[in-house]
């Protein structure tokens, strides 16, 4: 074996099925169910369906193709992080070597404070599971202030525990200070042993066994909760908060101007929304956490198909059943059922994507009959889909320490959830207003997809060229990929990502760097974002140097070859 073989293990997935479901299960995460309608409700309703459904077509679909093609052509010559696909595509240039270094940085950031929000689900989900035992006489509570379940009396006082929960209310360092009164940090723990134990299993046996089982799971429990939904009907009685009036106000590009007293009085004009650039620019980051592109999980997952096996239909596929399960699920289970409880007045409580699925809705499945079943399910859904996502965030990470350092996987693995761990830490102490979370959100979620899409655009289109990826699309393709793709990439992907930027740039970038001037949590986050930046350059640099050595050996042992064989 060749000291380039060294530390690389030769895996690939099981079916194309599995690898549909893991990259489908990446991207369908808790950004569908509790960010997207958030942010309908936060940026204009079904006026931010238009720019959303304009990214998704020059964004959302050329994107992930590009990133299935550079993660396949890389695979195939035994690479699988982010650094080494761009290097290859880049031409051997440690430049893209660097660029896909840095990129790196998001998956590695995100999932750290991704896991404390997996651990809010899962004892949501086994709060309200103690609730469904109790007629059964086995009902149980994990907070000693709450009864079995979480029925509580009124929108103040679900709100109110939420901000307990998490550590808003207590401010920075609460949750460490009697950790035994809750089981917030220990569910936090658990929750990243469980990613990381997934990711140790391997490609095949841990994160396609995983998913293949917990994809199907996700969707039964969301089609479950939008049929109790959808039969409610009008379970106030007032008039205009039915489960139509519910979709009329995700779907309807004018929003309703309420009066004091709550009254609809006039609309809202669609230009006025469409004329603000921080919604194109909201839109457009909902498509890059939603379907997970520029955040390495396609290119990394994508390195390990086989060479022949489709990836043009296998990536439409991913992008669609995350469109569905966005669109189709994430929003009719949960703004139609707000609208039904509590009117179009309860779009001014959608502050968050946390105040929707952690106060509204567990408010008003303490209104429903049957309540605490569903809010089981659905926080049951929102576990399974933070997980799914969080664990395809871990790959690429542990993919760029195996190709880096030659570490085994179950090393790399271990390294990884080191480096989290203080990240985690973080995002647990700084709890006041979710300081911490908020930073890693804003500057990795929001922010800096827009670098890496438009440094990938770049590679893709100009450097690696827009016929080789259409060439990769195509072996063993399933459907006809579009002749029109690569002009697509370079004509229309690129300028609108960087005019939708460079206008919020404009607008919004001294508000928000003022905030961090005022904010020593926020400034302590953007800290360790830059010491991880300059980690993963470093790194980055080191293996490149190990790769083109490793080339260059390559190459004199096939002349060598060559030479013996002419010899003969």
């Amino acid at each position: 074996m060749s000291r380039r073989d060294q530390g690389r293990e030769k895996e690939h997935w099981g079916s194309s099925v599995g690898v549909v479901l893991a990259v489908a299960g990446g991207a369908v995460g808790l950004g569908n169910f509790l960010r997207f309608p958030g942010q309908v409700a936060t940026y204009g309703g079904g006026a931010f369906m238009i720019p959303y459904f304009v990214s998704m077509l020059l964004v959302a679909i050329p994107l992930a193709w590009s990133e299935w093609a550079l993660g396949r052509a890389g695979g195939r010559r035994g690479y699988h992080s982010q650094p080494a696909i761009y290097r290859a595509a880049g031409g051997g240039k440690t430049i893209w070597g660097v660029c896909g270094g840095v990129c790196s940085l998001a998956p590695l950031v995100i999932c750290m404070y991704y896991v404390f929000i997996e651990s809010w689900c899962l004892l949501y989900a086994l709060q309200y599971l103690g609730g469904c035992l109790k007629p059964l006489g086995l009902g149980f509570s994990l907070f000693p202030s709450l009864d079995a379940g979480l029925k509580l009396s009124d929108s103040a006082s679900y709100e109110a525990f939420f901000a307990l929960f998490v550590g808003m209310s207590g401010g920075d360092g609460s949750l460490f200070r009697d950790i035994f009164s809750s089981p917030l940090l220990l569910a936090t723990a658990v929750c990243a042993l469980a990613n990381f134990a997934l990711v140790y299993c391997g490609i095949a046996k841990g994160i396609e066994r995983f998913c293949k089982i917990a994809t199907p799971l996700l969707l039964l429990c969301a089609v479950l909760v939008i049929l109790r939904v959808a039969t409610l009907g009008n379970p106030t009685g007032v008039e205009g908060q039915s489960f139509v009036d519910g979709l009329g106000f995700m779907w309807n590009p004018s929003r309703p101007v309420l009066d004091e007293s709550g009254a609809v009085v006039s609309q809202t004009s669609v230009w006025t929304t469409l004329c603000n650039p921080e919604v194109w620019l909201a839109a457009t980051a909902q498509i890059f956490f939603s379907v997970s592109i520029c955040l390495c999980a396609i290119t990394s997952y994508a390195s390990y198909v086989k060479k022949d096996d489709d990836i043009a239909l296998s990536g439409l596929t991913a992008v669609a059943a995350n469109e569905f399960c966005e669109v189709a699920l994430g929003g009719l289970m949960t703004i139609p059922a707000a609208i039904m409880f509590f009117g179009f007045a309860a779009a001014e409580s959608f502050e968050s994507s946390f105040a929707m699925g952690f106060v509204v809705l567990p408010n008003v499945f303490g209104l429903t009959p049957g309540g605490e079943i569903f809010g089981f399910l659905f926080f049951s859904l929102l576990f399974l889909a933070g997980l799914t996502s969080s664990i395809s965030l871990v790959q690429p990470t542990v993919a760029l320490t195996q190709e880096a350092f030659r570490w085994s996987r179950g090393v790399s693995v271990a390294a990884t959830l080191a480096v989290n761990l203080v990240g985690i830490g973080i995002v647990c102490w700084f709890t006041k207003n979710l300081a911490a979370l908020d930073s890693f959100d804003f500057w990795l979620a929001n922010f800096t997809p827009f670098v890496f899409a438009l440094l990938q655009t770049v590679l893709v289109a100009w450097v690696w060229g827009a016929d080789k990826m259409t060439a990769e699309l195509e072996r063993g393709a399933k459907i006809r990929v579009p002749r029109a793709l690569g002009f697509v990439v370079k004509y229309a992907s690129t300028p609108y990502l960087a005019i939708i930027f460079a206008l919020w740039l404009w607008n919004n970038l001294g508000a928000r760097l003022a905030g961090v001037a005022e904010d020593t949590a926020a400034q302590i986050s953007l800290a360790f974002i830059g010491f991880l930046t300059a980690a993963l350059i470093v790194v980055s640099l080191k293996a490149s140097r190990r790769w083109r050595r490793e080339e260059a050996e390559s190459a004199e042992r096939s002349e060598q070859t060559q030479n013996i064989s002419a010899a003969k």
